[in-house]
């Protein structure tokens, strides 16, 4: 308005005010600053969802980390008080047999250092794992354990969270009587869909159990943190099964 007034008081460029070239004039430069505005208000309202978007995915890594901390640092304790817990029945029974625990104990510990900081780790880390630790259950047990393991190449390089055997293979043992005549059996295996199933033969122990229910809920919390598929597990009259997804890399 401005504009037209001075040029029609100084008839720059021979110009005369016009009314309805005024009215037409003001309706193309309010159209024009109205969609220049929207413009300018739906790019930063845009960029300030794309920051919001970012410091949620932050803050939701941030509570994946710390929640998978708390449930790491679970494990370490509740391990090593099992395995003291057979120490110390070992001691007075045969103290050479417990030299020679101690000696695979700190083979398995050595694991448990270099792994446990890890969200995951290749399935081949953790089957040469369960092999030491199986010569932990040798030594305690005998014949009376027994763990098969039936895992093909194929799927060596899939992964899991760290302990997810160890802890599985625990509480078998820590649920189940073990005999020489009637042995209790732990059966690792994966399937063709890349599945991993871990299983044993049910010979429940009646007494004498003091379970803080850890072990299962630990491995299902972790695989629910890292968005995988649910972890399944099954009892029938002579079986206990527990079936757990291996991650690929490409999935992380």
């Amino acid at each position: 308005t401005i504009s037209m007034l001075l040029y029609n008081q100084y008839h720059f460029f021979g110009f005369t005010f016009n009314t309805k070239f005024y009215y037409i004039a003001l309706g193309i430069t309010s159209f024009s600053n109205t969609i220049m505005g929207s413009v300018y208000e739906f790019f930063y309202t845009l960029q300030k969802w794309k920051d919001g978007i970012e410091q949620k995915e932050q803050l939701d890594k941030l509570k994946l980390q710390s929640e998978l901390d708390i449930l790491k640092s679970q494990v370490n304790p509740h391990f090593l008080f099992n395995s003291l817990n057979s120490l110390s029945s070992l001691i007075s029974e045969d103290p050479a047999l417990a030299e020679q625990f101690v000696d695979e104990l700190s083979k398995v510990y050595r694991y448990l250092l270099r792994n446990n900081e890890e969200v995951l780790t290749s399935l081949s880390n953790e089957l040469k794992f369960i092999h030491s630790y199986a010569h932990l259950l040798k030594t305690r047990y005998g014949s009376s354990v027994q763990i098969a393991i039936n895992v093909p190449d194929t799927v060596s390089n899939y992964q899991i969270p760290p302990l997810t055997l160890q802890l599985l293979v625990e509480n078998a043992v820590k649920h189940n009587c073990a005999f020489k005549d009637k042995p209790l059996v732990i059966e690792i295996m994966a399937d063709s869909s890349a599945w991993l199933v871990i299983k044993n033969n049910l010979q429940k122990k009646t007494s004498g159990i003091d379970s803080s229910k850890i072990g299962l809920a630990n491995i299902k919390e972790k695989y629910k943190l890292l968005n995988q598929p649910e972890v399944h597990i099954k009892e029938t009259p002579a079986q206990f099964i527990v079936t757990i997804p291996l991650i690929s890399q490409s999935a992380m």
